[in-house]
Order: C-alpha cells, then structure tokens, then sequence
C-alpha cells in the first residue's frame, strides 16, 4: 500500500488542546494524512475548524455521525482508513462505537469511555469488528520507557518488588474552573469527567506506565481520594496503595494541587536484583540500579540501548525525545498495524507495541475501583476486570485478518 493512511477527527476543533497535540504527532513521521473531521459538536465551528487546517468543505462534517455514514459510502481509495477521538470523556464511547461497527480503526485518547461498563461493551464490539483499536496513553512511547519494560522481560532487574509512580501536576490549586477556563471546567465536571477527577486524568497515566514496564497488573487497591479546593466536584489529590498479581507492592501519589509541580510523572521499580528509575521531566535519563555494581545512568539515542528503545528514536543522542516524539511512536506503531493489517502481513511485536483495549479496560477498571476503595474509607478493593496476558517483545505470534485498504 504506496500511500498515506487517511484519518479523520472527531473533536479537537479551535480553542482545543489535545487536539492540535495528535495532529502533530500524526505528522511528524509523514505516513498519516487528515482528509476529515467533525471538530466540534458546533456545527458551524466544526466547519470552521477544518477551513483552518484547509480540508475540503465536503470533508468538514457537521457531527461524527455524519462523517462515519459519509466517508463509509466513499471509495477504499478515498475514504478515511482510521479515525481519531480527541473529545472530553463523555464522549469517547459513543463515536468509537459507531465507527468500529462501520468499519474504521480507531484510536482514541483516554480514557477510553465514561465508565467501566461501556469500556467492556466496547471491548466486545472492538473484538466483533475486527477492526483495530488503540489508545493514546501516549508515556508508554517514550524510548526510555521501552528499554525499561524490555529489560524487565529479560531478568534484568529481578522479579519485580516494589512499583512507585508519581504524577503531582498544581495547576488546580485554586477553583480554577469557576473563571471559565474551558480545560478546567470539563475536567472537574463528573458529568463530562466521569467518576474520577484528578485519579482519573493522570493517575491512570501513571498506572498505565507501570502496568506496561512491568508487565504486572493491579490486582486490588486501597485508595484515599480528597478534595481539597472548596466548591469542586471531583477529587484533586490521591494516595493509593497497591498490590499486584505477582505479589509486588505500589503506591500511587497522583495531585493536582501540588503547587509549583508541572507534568512532574514519575516511575520507580525495584527487583530483587536492580531497579529504575525515570522522570518525566528528564525523559533522555534514566537510572539503573543494581546489587553487585555501580548505579548506570541510560540515555536516549545510544547503541547500548535494545531494539525497542532503538526503534521508537528519531534523534541522535543529546536531542531530546519529548512528549510530541513519545506521542508520535503511538500513531507511527498503530498506523503500520494498520499497513499490516491491510496488506495480510504479520506485524512483529514491536509493531504491536501500543496501548490498546485492554488497557482502555485496565484504566476504567482503576478509576472505579479507587472511587469505591475511597467511598468505603480507602477498603481494599479489586479490579473489576480480568487482564489478558500481554505479548512479550520476543514473542512474533501475532495475527489479525482483516484487509479492506485500497
């Protein structure tokens, strides 16, 4: 297939910030085109917003509704292959739905739904379509990360022990969404957030990254959820202590009110052999600890790293891989998913190597359980969802049958 994959948007019109974020990282590897979108539930802004990104007025539809009909009664040759949700919570499922059952991959930002219950209708209708889904928990693309999950996988550090992840942010600390601030205002909204606020926007970015470099998965939890900023809806600060299915222990410390903190992620694994040591805000370094030696400091764009860290590195060392690059490694994997897919070809693991259902499941799975973990004085709760076993770098056993690109 000698040609860009087509995508088209739903959400992500003027005045959206996520938005303008995934079509830079769609661009940046030039294997993705934006021929459509439905920008925005305005109608005439959604027109608007696609005149600014220069995209044929027939192609800038007045809702998805209308895009997924239209572009389906397009030729393979012309019609959008994917499409791309970039739309508050509340508004995640119902787009994904009708797209998948037409036809069309998609790939979505998270969370994947508005709560655990559509999150697994949607894992059904995903496996009846056939079609591919992903997911922009978009921390997993960073190189680093990879090197980290890929050392885990060869024993580098041991059975895993001990997991601590860090997402303090302070941009909440005041009743920021009362002055209209539109990012403010939907996030702290259960309406349109969902169940969770501050646990739910980045705590589960957090969990995400330590569920995918470790390759373990949260078996239950205890969580302590506050709203500290009066008048707010949503909980702004959490604490929560984990367990894991190999027996390892976590914590969770996951705020928006930490006052001067940024995008401060962070990730700390200990084995009985070694551990790691990550910082979001440093992505180029990471720390590598171990029992019988030195501690190593691991950099980005260095030929000691392995082939996953290798593979999803554009620059050479000294040039930071940040949060757009990371961001990009999601859509340049899915999108040659979708080249694989298409031609009949059998995708290697690392092409395989982004977020998808099952971690839109894990996600939801987490957010309701800390709700009913903190509603029950922070009770040990489990997840209410069974993970599937997820692939190994090494393991090349994936298939997908399904053609349809022209």
């Amino acid at each position: 297939m000698n040609r860009k994959i087509r995508m088209g948007m739903v959400g992500g019109g003027r005045g959206a910030f996520i938005g303008g974020v995934h079509r830079i990282a769609a661009a940046l590897d030039g294997q993705i085109e934006l021929v459509c979108g439905a920008f925005s539930s305005d109608p005439e802004r959604s027109k608007a917003s696609g005149a600014d990104l220069f995209l044929p007025a027939e192609r800038c539809y007045a809702n998805y509704e209308e895009m997924i009909l239209a572009e389906k009664k397009l030729p393979l040759g012309d019609r959008m292959d994917f499409m791309v949700i970039v739309t508050p919570n509340h508004m995640h499922f119902p787009p994904a739905k009708m797209g998948l059952e037409n036809g069309f991959h998609v790939l979505s930002d998270k969370p994947a739904t508005f709560n655990l219950a559509e999150a697994k209708a949607l894992a059904e209708i995903v496996k009846s379509s056939g079609c591919l889904y992903g997911i922009t928990y978009n921390y997993t693309g960073y190189p680093l990360m990879k090197e980290a999950r890929q050392m885990i996988e060869q024993g580098r550090i041991g059975k895993v022990r001990k997991v601590v992840a860090e997402y303090p942010q302070g941009w909440l600390a005041t009743l920021l969404e009362s002055t209209g601030q539109k990012q403010a205002a939907w996030r702290t909204d259960p309406k349109i957030c969902g169940a969770a606020g501050c646990m739910g926007d980045i705590g589960t970015h957090a969990i995400n990254l330590a569920e995918y470099v470790t390759g373990l998965h949260i078996k239950e939890l205890a969580a302590d959820l506050t709203i500290f900023v009066d008048g707010r809806q949503l909980e702004d600060d959490g604490n929560v202590l984990l367990r894991f299915n190999n027996g390892a222990k976590g914590v969770l410390h996951s705020s928006q009110i930490s006052v001067g903190c940024e995008n401060n992620l962070s990730l700390r694994v200990y084995g009985e052999t070694g551990g790691i040591e990550w910082h979001q805000r440093d992505p180029n370094t990471m720390l590598v600890t171990s029992l019988d030696g030195p501690m190593q400091v691991y950099r980005t764009g260095l030929g000691y790293l392995g082939s996953a860290a290798a593979g999803a590195t554009r620059t050479p060392a000294g040039h930071v891989e940040g949060y757009l690059e990371a961001f990009a490694n999601i859509y340049k994997n899915f999108v040659n998913h979708i080249r694989a897919v298409a031609t009949g070809a059998t995708p290697d693991p690392l092409t395989t190597d982004y977020p998808t259902i099952e971690e839109g499941l894990a996600g939801m799975a987490f957010i309701e359980a800390c709700v009913e973990s903190a509603a029950n004085n922070a009770a040990w709760t489990q997840l209410n969802y069974t993970p599937t076993p997820r692939r190994a770098y090494g393991d090349a056993t994936v298939s997908i049958d399904r053609g349809g690109l022209a």
